[in-house]
């Protein structure tokens, strides 16, 4: 589906931002959605923990009433589907009820958009959790923009570096935008969540 497919009114339950373990990924490009799962607890006075079972950091927050399961995988990104798979089997949640956020190579730096369902798109991460997910793809995802690098075959060593202080300012701007709008997102107002976000200026 689209940016601009018609979303259902399922309400969030799970929101997993992908990235490596370990100081020697972080901050890196392909951390961009393990970086906004970690600031939205932090906003909400929480700290995730590790859970084993989920085999992840894990922690809850309540935004308008409404209970958000909070997951960053601790397994590498090829292997983000074993958290994922592990938490929503647990809680039996539906596919749907599941927002991924992740690093998009197709979108600006400093770009952030809303999307359902689709397929991987060559992301590691997202290609492990339609796999360990029984190949459903109905899960909503938040794309990241960190750029692309102009040369397909640069790309490896672009996303496990560091952005320029400039980059990160922006995608700092836009996770700050995509968590203005998230409440709508939760609620299951997927329209006004895309509208809000797709709309925001990044200077």
């Amino acid at each position: 589906m689209s940016d601009t497919a018609t979303m259902t009114s399922n309400t969030l339950q799970l929101l997993v931002g992908l990235g490596n373990p370990g100081k020697k990924y972080d901050q890196t490009r392909h951390n961009a959605g393990q970086e906004f799962v970690l600031e939205l607890a932090q906003r909400h006075g929480i700290k995730l923990t590790p859970e084993k079972r989920y085999q992840g950091l894990y922690g809850r927050i309540s935004i308008q009433g409404h209970i958000l399961h909070l997951l960053v995988p601790t397994t590498y990104m090829n292997l983000s589907g074993q958290a994922v798979q592990a938490l929503a089997n647990f809680y039996r949640l539906p596919v749907p009820a599941i927002l991924i956020a992740h690093d998009e190579l197709d979108l600006a730096t400093g770009v952030a958009r809303f999307k359902h369902g689709g397929g991987h798109g060559g992301h590691n991460g997202l290609r492990d959790i339609i796999c360990k997910l029984g190949g459903q793809r109905d899960f909503y995802r938040l794309r990241l923009g960190i750029g692309h690098p102009g040369n397909r075959c640069e790309v490896l060593g672009y996303v496990l570096n560091k952005a320029s202080a400039s980059d990160r300012k922006r995608s700092q701007q836009a996770a700050d935008e995509s968590i203005n709008y998230l409440p709508y997102a939760i609620c299951g107002q997927w329209q006004k969540a895309m509208h809000g976000l797709h709309s925001a200026v990044i200077t």
